[in-house]
């Protein structure tokens, strides 16, 4: 027995004595967290697939209990049928693992960045998404969640330097700040915080999973949906994220997207960085032009 899988050898234990883990392997496309599939025999003879997540030191930093907030997150959206990783086990701070550890299901699903009808592709990601905030947050524990308009706080700070010309002038960063200190026209709805393809499992054309919650918080639904439109301007085009945007609304109908405009400029800033993303320079000038065109429509729209 090799002595790095001690360690997980050691957790199926500890989740069932009567389970046996076959074998581990190291999964690919993490960014912000270390991922481990276990794959495991049950006593009945089925054969399940787990994953161990280990979040990364800045998340961590960020908010030290992120694993154990990511469970109970977990477990309610589960409960509330929403199409996320089962939570299997918590791994408590220094037992078996340095740092703390989630194990979740593992989804047999992928990524899906080219698909073949984007009305459909963009209806399913408003599905989810509309979902996801109709949850009653006055109805369900979200007090461990952080709130997302304090997020945009700090980042409107931090990232001031990096903020494009069009974002960093007096006239807006005043418009920005009073809208910060302005009630929210909308019931607060759970956020899943990061809301892009790259967080959405498909499996023969279907939405299968969202995944990656280490960004979620509480807020007004448009920040997500603000977020997804930007993502899907980067990925696919200005018609496609008319196209979710179009089909989320008639989704959501009670909500109030007068200040939608606001939200987009909050996206613009989170994703600001997207430079440093270690893409190759066509990618970069693409995504460059795609988001000062996105930022300027959401000025227009403040000034308006």
């Amino acid at each position: 027995m090799v002595q790095e899988d001690q360690k997980f050898y050691t957790l199926v234990h500890r989740m069932n004595t009567a389970w046996q883990l076959l074998r581990t392997w190291v999964l690919k496309g993490g960014i912000s967290a270390q991922v481990t599939g276990l794959e495991i025999l049950q006593s009945d003879g089925h054969i399940i697939k787990l994953i161990v997540r280990e979040h990364g030191d800045l998340d961590l930093q960020r908010n030290p209990h992120l694993a154990a907030d990511e469970f109970k997150l977990l477990n309610l959206l589960h409960s509330e049928s929403v199409a996320v990783p089962k939570p299997y086990y918590l791994v408590p701070d220094g037992e078996l693992f340095i740092k703390p550890a989630l194990v979740i299901e593992f989804i047999e699903g992928k990524t899906n960045f080219a698909p073949s009808n984007m009305n459909e592709y963009t209806y399913q990601l408003a599905v989810a998404l509309s979902q996801l905030h109709r949850i009653d947050c006055s109805c369900v524990d979200v007090s461990f969640l952080p709130q997302q308009i304090e997020n945009y706080n700090i980042l409107l700070v931090k990232d001031l330097l990096r903020m494009d010309s069009l974002l960093n002038n007096s006239d807006t960063l005043e418009k920005i700040h009073s809208f910060l200190r302005s009630p929210s026209c909308n019931k607060v709805a759970i956020l899943h915080g990061d809301f892009w393809s790259g967080n959405l499992l498909w499996n023969n054309g279907q939405l299968i999973s969202l995944i990656d919650w280490e960004d979620a918080a509480v807020g007004d639904p448009l920040a997500d949906l603000a977020n997804g439109r930007l993502e899907i301007l980067f990925h696919f085009g200005e018609d496609a994220m008319n196209c979710f945007t179009n089909h989320y609304q008639a989704m959501m109908p009670t909500v109030d997207y007068s200040h939608l405009a606001y939200w987009d400029v909050f996206a613009a800033l989170r994703l600001c960085r997207f430079s440093e993303w270690g893409l190759d320079e066509e990618t970069v000038k693409m995504m460059h032009d795609k988001y000062r065109f996105f930022v300027s429509q959401a000025i227009n729209r403040l000034i308006s």
